[in-house]
């Protein structure tokens, strides 16, 4: 049986003739990347279990969430991890360079076949030149620098062909949305997506990261693109060596394989709160208050040359605030001398240095309470770019909505600014929280049983579960106040929940990004176990390396759960058992990996 290029690029870098789905493996790692906010933790736990560096060389900080410098807490972290680079010999890429999965590239440091990992849930942008990228927490990060490899579930491949002809004002974003349109956050939930047709060779280098970059917001592990003569070349320009792109066998086996015609797509937006939920222009007018062009989806040259189209000889509309972030320092100096620089100034935009912004909080691009913002990034979960609504759009409906004073594509600005009669805001207060409960030490069962906090909620993302402004915080005791503090309905959860509960909730728990937190604030709380329908892959991850139990299982509706029911589950058997109504069903019992890591109380 033939391999997909998941397959081969896993099987290649852990020393494996052949691997299929659902194989555990250690994979050796060509670039390992800790970040500003998750490398500081990374440090911590390096020095605190007394952990040396495998190899300095394949070894990097990226400083790309908070560039600017603005937050106490950020220059703290980068200043340490400074310190422990200078003393271990490990090459920074400071606030100066841009963010860290472009710089990979960039760099030359990613190619196709290539194997790098980093504190940043979009790693997987990494697709786009055939590369295996992947966010994990920093758990995940400090044993990869320290062994060189880390341990990874081979995942099931589906292919998409995307076949007819694109519309002529459509966008690499465009396509991106209309996929989440049509498969959503949890269809390909753990899947790596093999891209192919003849309207994917014709893309671009840029438009297949924009694409790769929303892998996450489908809960895909990687979008993986067939590199083709333009990846090719730019890759080998980049590395100074030959490139061989890894392809699929032709007799390679896939979960699925779906016909995707793109003459059906139509320019969508996301409407605030979720990236896939999306919906056609024009849509019922809505005034804006603030723009976004960047971030990793949609701050490449392409990306804001199409936003200079757009703005070149306008003017962003009364009240209305733009803001542009190039991915990277090279992109920015290209704009620079390609004179858009020039454009977005005339036209009123705040340019920033390069960097992650919006999605980071500390950094450009986020918004207050009642604030309208239209963005070109890749997440609009409540609270991510900060605490107003936030729409996704392509770089030119951005720019045009900007001039326009309200969301709107290119083609339909209107000649006449309109005015807009003013609304006001709504201040938004946050309840004041005060119990922090310690993480207490416990036993190891096999066995637990636990009140059941039920949430019968899909989809359930990190920003929800511990939002990024405690990103900072690194004590373990001081998470749980903050548990779900972020979710509607639940925001007072960490002063209800008791120590034994157990959390019960839909599919796609925890999806979005790789913070650790999500998982270390339940434990703070003496949570038990969360038990859902699905995870999302990286938040899988983080929980079975803190030895934090999680169960699947799809049947979970069966239980016919209420609150305050008794559960008890076995990690060894699988079974589920709800006491209180006499109801058991069988799930997937833990992995060898999973009880070992569990047992020992940890990766560590």
């Amino acid at each position: 049986m033939g391999m997909t290029v998941i397959e081969k690029i896993l099987a290649a870098h852990s020393g494996r003739d052949q691997v299929t789905p659902g194989d555990i493996v250690d994979v050796m790692i060509d670039a390992r990347i800790a970040r500003d906010f998750g490398g500081a933790n990374v440090v911590k736990h390096l020095e605190e279990n007394q952990l040396s560096i495998d190899d300095t060389a394949r070894t990097f900080f990226t400083f790309d969430c908070n560039p600017t410098g603005s937050d106490q807490k950020y220059a703290a972290n980068q200043h340490r991890c400074r310190m422990y680079a200078k003393k271990e010999g490990i090459k920074v890429y400071d606030i100066d360079k841009g963010i860290g999965t472009h710089i990979l590239m960039e760099e030359g440091l990613s190619y196709p076949g290539s194997t790098a990992v980093s504190t940043d849930s979009h790693a997987n942008i990494l697709g786009a030149v055939g590369a295996f990228g992947q966010g994990m927490g920093d758990k995940d990060i400090a044993v990869a620098w320290h062994k060189g490899a880390t341990w990874f579930k081979v995942p099931s491949s589906v292919k998409i062909v995307l076949e007819g002809t694109l519309g002529p004002l459509l966008t690499a974003k465009d396509i991106a949305l209309n996929l989440l349109e049509i498969f959503g956050a949890s269809t390909l939930l753990g899947s790596a997506i093999e891209m192919d047709g003849e309207v994917v060779d014709k893309l671009s280098l840029d438009q297949r990261i924009t694409i790769a970059s929303m892998a996450t917001e489908m809960g895909a592990i990687i979008i993986l693109f067939r590199p083709n003569k333009e990846v090719i070349r730019y890759c080998e320009s980049r590395t100074r060596k030959k490139v061989e792109p890894v392809l699929a066998d032709e007799d390679a086996a896939y979960k699925e394989v779906y016909h995707v015609d793109v003459s059906e797509f139509e320019c969508r937006i996301s409407l605030p709160g979720k990236p896939h939920d999306t919906s056609v222009l024009p849509v019922e007018k809505v005034w804006i208050d603030s723009a976004f062009i960047g971030s990793c989806t949609n701050g490449r040259i392409e990306d804001l040359r199409a936003a200079a189209a757009v703005l070149k000889g306008r003017h962003v509309a009364e009240g209305v605030v733009l803001k542009i972030v190039p991915a990277t320092d090279r992109v920015w100096l290209r704009c620079l001398e390609e004179g858009l620089i020039e454009v977005f100034k005339g036209s009123g935009a705040l340019v920033s240095n390069a960097g992650c912004a919006g999605c980071a909080a500390g950094q450009v691009g986020q918004n207050g309470p009642g604030e309208i913002t239209v963005s070109t990034g890749n997440r609009n979960f409540p609270g991510k770019q900060g605490q107003g609504e936030v729409y996704l759009a392509s770089p030119a409906i951005v720019a045009a909505s900007a001039v326009a004073g309200f969301i709107t594509s290119s083609d339909s600005i209107p000649k006449v600014q309109e005015k807009r009669e003013f609304e006001g805001y709504i201040e938004q207060s946050s309840k004041e929280q005060k119990d922090i409960h310690s993480a207490s030490a416990t036993t190891r069962p096999h066995e637990i049983e636990g009140r059941a906090w039920y949430i019968p909620m899909e989809n359930i993302d990190t920003d929800m579960i511990f939002h990024n402004r405690h990103l900072s915080i690194t004590d373990i005791a001081e998470m749980g106040q903050y548990t779900f503090g972020n979710l509607a309905g639940y925001e007072d959860f960490a002063k209800k929940v008791k120590p034994g509960d157990i959390v019960i909730t839909g599919k796609n728990f925890g999806s979005g990004s790789s913070r650790q937190q999500a998982v270390d604030c339940f434990i703070s709380l003496g949570v038990q176990c969360v038990l859902s329908e699905s995870f999302g892959a990286i938040y899988e991850r983080n929980a079975i390396n803190a030895a934090f139990p999680i169960v699947s299982s799809g049947q979970i509706a069966s239980l016919e759960l209420e609150d305050g029911d008794v559960i008890r589950l076995n990690f060894e058997t699988g079974v589920i058992h709800n006491v209180s109504k006499k109801i058991q069903l069988e799930s997937a019992p833990f992995s060898d990996v999973q009880m070992e890591i569990y047992q020992n109380n940890g990766l560590f």
